[in-house]
């Protein structure tokens, strides 16, 4: 393919998406394909789509209808569509926007070069395998988007859970992990690339490694990270809580190079409203887990996510939730409303909730939760941290950064001010002078470490 075609690549949804991108990006350019970031100065467009929620999939589609009218004006030749909108849709999408001239599935992204040179030459090109096919091996090409200083390492994909409101099995198959001396050739190239937080991601992480090896190898695979020279930070996301192992948090209180910080959602707190949502804990179970971290790792912090509204829901079932992240203080939170998603058990249930009532209950957990963290705040200055530089503001001698506590997109930030010249992806010293709701400031305690 002649290298004059320049792609615009358009990655949404979540961080495992984002991943995907980053391979697609790899295949790309062995092809030959230059980037650009001004759509106005593409030839082509991929969009690398999400379908998980409601308003996931309107993002996408919003997205693809622009490029649809960028191309009607002539400024684009091509849109090739890839990821869970393409997977989950690829009938609909070719008789309802017959402008996208290629579709790309979840576990065809290998393909992405060849749906791209298809679909310049004036081809419909749809490149689709089974969801449950082995992870593709992307021969270590691959184009990071997040600036270099952090990377997300995917460790498996799809999902065996079924909860009753999630689409993933459907749309990405059964869970495949990624075989441990891949996933170590990969984290060795990033570690070689200057990467110096590697984000372990999955639909979820905990059960890494039971299908291909029998057991849950997640610590395992822990270790050998952290063997490799050059991370940081080793960053774990998506731990379902009843998958956490004691092994686990022994890896994780041992390990310096582990944050001691874990994404885990739990999605409700009422014991109804789990067994219809298809979760397989309780709230005696979620108390128990998080004691047992919190005793063990005390200064661990602890993100989490969760549904309002799902069919079912009573007040009584919000009052038992809103009771439970009152005494638990999460350090991090995010609440969804429920999305009726066809293909889901959840789909057909009766005793639907009224989207009103859905984000009421929402903004009421995220009011607490506000309330949670600032009387939580005043608790972290003084304290000494360490601190990974992202970037500067304009004009102003004030560092944005992230603490161990903080994951990138998700949660709060630092904001060092200091007269020194840092880079980012440099790691300081930081002392917390106070905070301004999710956000902390500080100062430089001691000079940088590289």
């Amino acid at each position: 393919m002649n290298n004059v075609f320049k792609v615009h690549f358009v990655s949404l949804g979540c961080d495992k998406n984002l991943a995907d991108s980053e391979y697609m990006l790899g295949v790309l350019r062995l092809r030959g394909y230059a980037f650009t970031d001004d759509v106005n100065d593409a030839d082509a467009v991929v969009v690398n789509t999400c379908s998980f929620i409601l308003d996931a999939k309107e993002e996408s589609i919003n997205t693809i209808l622009e490029m649809v009218e960028l191309k009607k004006a002539g400024k684009i030749k091509a849109i090739v569509v890839a990821g869970c909108l393409a997977q989950r849709y690829r009938g609909e999408m070719k008789d309802e926007i017959p402008e996208v001239d290629g579709l790309v599935g979840v576990t065809a992204t290998e393909s992405i070069a060849d749906a791209l040179d298809r679909a310049l030459q004036g081809e419909k090109p749809a490149f689709f395998k089974d969801i449950s096919a082995p992870m593709p091996e992307y021969g270590g090409e691959r184009v990071l988007t997040t600036g270099g200083h952090y990377a997300y390492l995917k460790i498996a994909e799809g999902c065996d859970k079924h909860c009753t409101y999630c689409a993933i099995p459907r749309i990405r198959g059964q869970y495949r992990s990624v075989p441990m001396e891949e996933l170590l050739r990969q984290a060795e190239d990033l570690a070689g690339s200057g990467v110096k937080e590697l984000i372990l991601v999955a639909q979820e992480t905990t059960v890494y490694g039971k299908d291909l090896y029998g057991k849950k190898c997640l610590p395992e695979l822990l270790r050998k990270l952290c063997a490799i020279s050059g991370f940081y930070w080793i960053r774990i996301l998506y731990c379902y809580p009843e998958e956490i192992t004691d092994e686990l948090i022994e890896v994780m209180q041992s390990e310096p190079k582990i944050c001691h910080y874990l994404d885990m959602p739990i999605q409700h707190a009422s014991d109804t409203v789990l067994s219809r949502m298809g979760r397989r804990t309780n709230e005696a179970e979620l108390r128990d887990r998080i004691a047992s971290l919190r005793e063990r790792i005390p200064d661990i912090c602890l993100r989490t996510s969760l549904i309002t509204g799902f069919p079912g829901e009573t007040q009584e079932d919000f009052e038992e939730l809103y009771r439970f992240v009152n005494d638990i203080e999460f350090d991090r939170l995010g609440v969804f409303t429920y999305s009726r998603e066809e293909d889901t058990a959840a789909y057909d249930m009766s005793d639907q909730i009224e989207e009103d009532v859905k984000a009421f209950r929402r903004d009421e957990i995220m009011t607490l939760q506000q309330e949670i963290v600032l009387e939580s705040a005043p608790a972290m200055t003084g304290r000494i941290m360490d601190a990974m530089v992202e970037g500067k503001l304009a004009d102003e001698d004030v560092y944005i950064a992230r603490t161990y506590r903080d994951a990138p997109n998700v949660d709060g930030l630092l904001f060092i001010h200091t007269g020194a010249t840092l880079m980012t992806g440099d790691f300081v010293k930081v002392k917390v002078t106070g905070s301004n709701d999710y956000d902390l400031i500080g100062e430089i305690f001691d000079e940088y470490s590289e």
